[in-house]
């Protein structure tokens, strides 16, 4: 995992546009190219979450959430033969690049059965600070 989110975070770094080679940086860059990185190369999310969700970012509140409507996990969530549970989790992170200060909040489900029951609604938010300049990323996975 660390090769290819380091690939991925050069071509961040080329991507700006603004400073000369040797000088280039993640702020400058395009951080969007990390956009649907998945951490778990064997372990895709779209292969294992089969739920409809939406990720928002607000940047003024500073409110980065994961929201997943009424589903139910047996036919929604893939997972290992012999599983009967799983948690989804969801992490806000704001990066100060030039400094290496970093916020971080993460949030969780409730363990849900792997079953044919309707699971309600869950709604994972993860607090930053608000009206942050700094980037912004949202992590979610199961």
């Amino acid at each position: 995992m660390a090769s290819r989110l380091t690939r991925e975070m050069v071509k961040v770094i080329q991507a700006d546009a603004i400073n000369t080679r040797g000088q280039r940086n993640v702020i400058d860059g395009e951080a969007e190219l990390l956009q649907g990185f998945e951490f778990n190369e064997n372990g895709k999310l779209k292969q294992n979450i089969f739920a409809p969700f939406n990720a928002l970012i607000d940047r003024v509140t500073g409110d980065l959430s994961v929201n997943i409507p009424g589903f139910i996990p047996g036919n929604m969530i893939a997972s290992p033969q012999g599983a009967t549970h799983v948690k989804l989790i969801a992490a806000g992170v704001e990066i100060d690049f030039e400094t290496g200060v970093y916020v971080v909040n993460t949030s969780q489900s409730a363990e849900i059965i792997l079953g044919p029951q309707n699971e309600a609604a869950i709604a994972l938010n993860n607090a930053v600070t608000p009206a942050s300049t700094k980037p912004l990323f949202l992590c979610f996975w199961r």
